[in-house]
């Protein structure tokens, strides 16, 4: 059978492995194998809640063996680090766990069609210090440690209050940057709840963006406005048109020759492919994303595919496709009707990829929640506070639909909602 490999397990690749499992691993057409670094998936936009502790891995998070067995697919774990394009296989890392000990070996995978779709990671910009003093949001295991530095960090406070004020800087005042931000004053408000003994001016809170306003990708003043003056009202201190040029373990300075002094720092300004891409042997840009055609397929291999944020994607005006979450969705579920059309006739005519703006969310916590929709219709429809959270929420719920299918989709929405009333707000540990 012909030999399917599709490496990252994202919301895009997720639902990419639904639609070709049911059309093609289902009816014995395909040999599909998984491979992520990760042993579970769990939806990238709500890492910030997981990192703040509001989420619980534990009911959300996928397991891709299991999946894998209940989808007709295989599953292998594992780092990406070399493609060998005559033999038409892969290299995985070895395998080893938090002491060094080696689980696996490393290992090859064959393949006829490659599809990488391993997202991107935060962009240094090459910024000294920022690697080896900052946090980051690109992987599970890095918003779990994040939550355990602030848990750690607000008892110590909260204990020894001669300490001073737990001051935390975000860089990047996008979603990622703007939802986290919220958070931090949501986990400040409930742990006072939960025995911890905070002042009220122990947080505070610095959101860094080098534009001119937060949320520059937001087009409509009246969404952008609302998230700046939400953010105010909870005393965080935004500094636009700030650059940092350096970060220390005491803190980061500013272009402007400002020093803003941090107990923690979270940076998420800007995306970059992940450097593995630029070691494969495929022709990249200076953001390390693959280069793609309109159809998907990579310019130096038509038989390897690429789709989201580490593939930049032309569009009919000259541009490429932006490094969104839709983006990713669209473009994976395109990949896999090529690829079901290539399998059918090899000689098949592919679809292109056409970006559509459906519009974004911000979701600010318990606080506030604004968005657009249908961004492509005449600039689309501006919505806030309840309907705007409604349909943020809707998203997640699509996506669980699409992983698990209507019934078992429909009992998991169910079961967390009551899950929601159950627990407590905030996962302490």
């Amino acid at each position: 059978m012909t030999n399917i490999v599709v490496i990252g397990g994202g919301a895009g690749g997720m639902e990419l492995l639904g639609k070709i499992s049911k059309k093609l691993g289902k009816r014995g057409k395909a040999n599909i194998t998984l491979v992520d670094i990760s042993s579970h998936h769990i939806w990238k936009p709500l890492l910030h809640e997981l990192a703040a502790g509001s989420l619980d891995e534990g009911l959300n998070a996928v397991d891709y063996r299991v999946q894998a067995a209940q989808n007709s697919y295989n599953f292998e774990q594992g780092a990406l680090t070399g493609v060998d394009r005559e033999n038409r296989n892969i290299t995985l890392a070895a395998m080893k766990d938090q002491h060094g000990n080696e689980i696996l070996p490393e290992r090859h995978v064959d393949y006829d069609y490659l599809v990488i779709g391993i997202g991107a990671i935060t962009n240094d910009f090459g910024i000294p210090g920022v690697r080896e003093h900052c946090d980051f949001l690109d992987l599970t295991e890095q918003a779990m440690n994040i939550r355990q530095k602030i848990l750690n960090r607000f008892l110590q406070h909260a204990k020894n209050p001669e300490q001073g004020h737990f001051d935390i800087t975000i860089v990047g005042a996008g979603a990622t940057g703007t939802e986290m931000a919220a958070e931090m004053h949501h986990v400040a408000d409930t742990l006072s709840g939960y025995g911890y003994e905070i002042a009220e001016d122990l947080l505070r809170v610095n959101l860094i963006e080098a534009a001119d306003r937060v949320m520059p990708g937001l087009k409509k003043e009246c969404l952008y406005g609302a998230v700046d003056k939400q953010l105010r009202a909870l005393g965080v201190n935004i500094m636009t048109n700030t650059s940092v040029t350096q970060v220390t373990p005491e803190g980061m300075h500013t272009k402007e020759g400002l020093f803003i002094k941090s107990d923690m720092m979270i940076w998420a300004a800007g995306v970059k492919g992940p450097d593995v891409l630029g070691t494969l042997g495929l022709e990249v840009n200076k953001m390390n994303q693959l280069m793609v055609y309109a159809n998907c397929q990579t310019t130096t291999d038509e038989r390897i595919f690429s789709f989201g944020d580490c593939a930049a994607c032309p569009q009919p005006d000259g541009s490429f496709t932006p490094a969104r979450g839709q983006t990713a969705r669209q473009m994976a579920l395109l990949v896999g009707d090529n690829l079901i059309r290539i399998l059918k006739d090899k000689d098949a005519e592919l679809k292109e990829y056409l970006y559509k703006d459906l519009g974004g969310f911000v979701n600010m916590s318990k606080f506030y929640t604004v968005g657009n929709m249908l961004s492509f219709i005449g600039g689309g429809i501006a919505i806030k506070g309840c309907l705007a959270r409604f349909v943020y929420a809707s998203l997640y719920r699509r996506h669980m639909l699409a992983l698990h299918g209507p019934i078992k989709g429909l009992l998991l929405i169910g079961l967390n909602g009551m899950q929601s009333w159950l627990r407590p707000q905030l996962k302490l540990w």
